[in-house]
């Protein structure tokens, strides 16, 4: 999918949800969340090969660090999305915890290569856990 046919998907949907805001604003969240998720699942497919090609140039990094990256770049991704949909809510405070516990998540995913590092640096300086 290109730029232009995601910002044609947007502004349609921006269209319908201020004509359905007006009588039913249930159906304007749910449009809004309905184009937001299918612009976001074409534009992944489009990424895909490029994430395939960027994984076999990474090959000779440790796997798991590849793993981890992806994972919180995932979380990243889906963290964005849910706080936007609640901004279109209108429900702030709501969009603030998703995106708190999104960065908690993604702390808690990388404490594995927080603790790597630590070790290697303790390994180095000669001192011992």
């Amino acid at each position: 999918m290109n730029i232009l046919a995601a910002a044609g998907i947007a502004v349609v949907a921006a269209a319908l949800c201020a004509m359905l805001r007006r009588y039913h604003a249930e159906y304007a969240i749910l449009t809004g969340v309905a184009a937001g998720i299918l612009i976001t699942v074409e534009i992944l497919r489009s990424v895909a090969p490029a994430v395939s090609e960027l994984y076999s140039l990474l090959s000779s990094v440790d796997g798991g660090y590849l793993l981890i990256v992806f994972k919180a770049l995932g979380v990243c991704l889906l963290t964005q999305f849910s706080a936007d949909a609640c901004l279109d809510a209108g429900e702030k405070a709501l969009a603030s915890r998703v995106e708190f516990a999104g960065r908690i998540a993604v702390v808690l995913l990388a404490l594995p290569l927080f603790e790597e590092i630590a070790e290697a640096v303790l390994s180095l300086t000669g001192a011992s856990k």
